[in-house]
């Protein structure tokens, strides 16, 4: 086995030239990072993002630090499983395949509310959103060559439990950190189970989990106390973009299926293979949580 440079940055990442990438969340935070450093190592970069507005102000951006960048804008919402399935349409219509789909975008500890077909916003977003988002575009990846899926989780999935009888959380009062660790959990268990199932299919769509630590972004504008840590002890997010970005592009990702930075409690520090705890590895757990998500969402995963 190789030995991992635990030190590899985005700047080392070969060249991306020919291949077809799409970003959940790329106006802001890791996801840009991730976008930019595709699109400046010659990928096609798809920003998938919900506003539109927001997009084309980080397009504009990463122009003018990459002026040959290839960048094209979708619009996304991963809240509204019809947008989902009309951006997966799109994307047929458009390109041959799809070489890298980075599940980035989530939402972290917001006032209570739901997604656009019910679902707590969370878990409909972070996971329901991304699950059919996947889904719908399994044969552009399995068009590619090499294609990967990264889908990121958090180091607040340690915290996670989930609750299928209740996965909405309306059967208690409402825990805003209880169901950000959830829908992380689930994050983790589907990138998993994912891998599992696309083994078994003979497939040659990767499947990897990553996280970028504690890092400084607008994930967290939701919290006064968050937002005011960050900058003390939050990473920079370009190098919290770093261990999804090997996860989708590195050759030796291939030996580890999670991977983040691997400082003190995973927070921060170069990218390593991050820990996968005993309920992300459930594998009976991963099953039911897959077979729960297809019958609420009435997405039917083809491999």
């Amino acid at each position: 086995m190789k030995k991992i440079d635990i030190k590899w940055k985005a700047e080392l990442m070969t060249s991306q030239k020919g291949k077809t990438a799409i970003v959940t969340g790329s106006n802001t935070g890791i996801g840009y990072h991730m976008a930019l450093a595709l699109a400046d190592k010659g990928a096609m970069v798809v920003l998938a993002c919900r506003n539109l507005d927001k997009a084309e102000k980080a397009r504009a951006k990463m122009m003018t630090t990459s002026p040959d960048a290839q960048i094209k804008i979708e619009e996304l919402d991963l809240a509204n499983l019809a947008s989902v399935d009309a951006f997966g349409k799109r994307m047929a219509e458009n390109h041959g395949c799809v070489d890298i789909l980075i599940n980035n975008a989530g939402v972290m500890i917001p006032p209570q509310s739901t997604t656009s077909d019910g679902f707590e916003l969370q878990i409909g977003t972070n996971h329901f959103g991304h699950f059919a988002l996947t889904s719908h575009l399994m044969p552009l990846l399995s068009a590619a060559k090499h294609p990967r899926v990264v889908t990121l989780s958090s180091i607040a999935h340690w915290a996670g439990r989930i609750d299928l009888a209740d996965i909405n959380g309306q059967k208690k009062k409402y825990d805003k950190w209880g169901m950000y660790s959830q829908s992380k959990l689930a994050n983790l268990l589907f990138a998993l189970e994912l891998d599992r199932r696309l083994k078994r299919a003979g497939s040659h769509i990767e499947s990897f989990g990553s996280h970028p630590g504690y890092s400084n972004t607008d994930l967290q504008r939701y919290s006064i106390a968050w937002r005011c840590l960050n900058p003390l002890f939050g990473m920079k997010a370009v190098k919290g973009a770093a261990p999804t970005l090997y996860a989708a592009t590195h050759p030796d990702a291939t030996q580890h299926r999670y991977w983040g930075p691997i400082g003190l409690l995973e927070a921060r520090g170069w990218t390593g293979k991050a820990k996968i705890t005993p309920r992300a590895a459930d594998e009976e757990m991963a099953r039911q949580l897959w077979e729960h998500t297809e019958a609420v969402t009435g997405i039917k995963f083809q491999l």
